[in-house]
C-alpha cells in the first residue's frame, strides 16, 4: 500500500512492475518549533506509514523537501511564491532529501539525498516558468521530471530522489523486508 496521493511515486512504483494500492495517510504536516528539516521529512513520513501500519500488509509512505541554506521550501501558495523561490534556487544548488518509512513484518526508515543545480535562468525564463504552472503542488516550486528539467543543469545523487521517491533505494529496502520484487515486464516503461 502506497500512503501517498502522489501521482509520481505511484508512477514510479508502477513503471517497475509493483502493484500499488494508493491510500493517502491523513496526518498533520506541520513543522514543530525548531524542528531541522531532515528530521521534520523523516518524521512526517513514519507518521504517514505508521497511520495506515495497523491495517496489515506492507505500507511504504514517504515526504520530499527542497531545502535551501537551511531552509525548507515547500509547496508555493500561489505563483509570485513560486517566482520567489525559483528566483533563489536559479543558478544554485540546494538539497532535495526523500524519506520514507516501510513497515510490515519489518520497519524500515530511511532518507535519501541528492544535491540538484540549477542553471543560473534569467527573469524572461523565470517569469515563462511560473506562467506555465507546472510549479502547482512541487516542493520548490518545480518538477526535475517536467519542463523544468531545462532549468537543472546538475543532479548528483538519486535522480528519482528528486521526482520524489528514491527508488532504488525503496526497491533495496523491500527486497532486504521480504516484500514483492519489482517486474520489469509488468511495468509501464517510460
Amino acid at each position: 500500500m502506497l500512503a501517498s496521493a502522489s501521482p509520481r511515486r505511484r508512477e514510479l512504483l508502477e513503471r517497475v512492475g509493483l502493484e500499488v494500492d494508493v491510500r493517502p495517510a491523513d496526518i498533520d504536516e506541520s513543522t514543530r518549533p525548531g524542528e531541522p528539516p531532515l528530521a521534520y521529512v523523516a518524521r512526517v513520513a513514519a507518521a504517514k506509514a505508521d497511520a495506515l501500519a495497523p491495517g496489515g500488509g506492507w505500507v511504504l509512505a514517504a515526504d520530499t523537501i527542497v531545502e535551501l541554506d537551511g531552509e525548507v521550501l515547500g509547496k508555493a501558495a500561489d505563483a509570485d511564491e513560486a517566482r520567489a523561490m525559483l528566483a533563489r534556487l536559479r543558478g544554485r544548488t540546494h538539497r532535495v532529501t526523500t524519506a520514507f518509512a516501510l513497515r510490515g513484518p519489518r520497519a524500515h526508515d530511511e532518507l535519501v539525498t541528492s544535491e540538484v543545480r540549477m542553471v543560473a535562468f534569467d527573469d524572461a525564463l523565470l517569469d515563462d516558468y511560473v506562467h506555465s504552472g507546472e510549479w502547482r503542488g512541487k516542493a520548490g516550486a518545480y518538477a526535475v521530471q517536467g519542463i523544468a528539467a531545462a532549468l537543472v543543469a546538475e543532479v548528483r545523487g538519486s535522480i528519482t530522489n528528486v521526482v520524489g521517491l528514491p527508488l532504488a533505494e525503496v526497491l533495496a529496502a523491500l527486497a532486504a523486508a521480504g516484500a514483492a520484487a519489482p517486474r520489469f515486464t509488468h511495468g509501464r516503461p517510460a
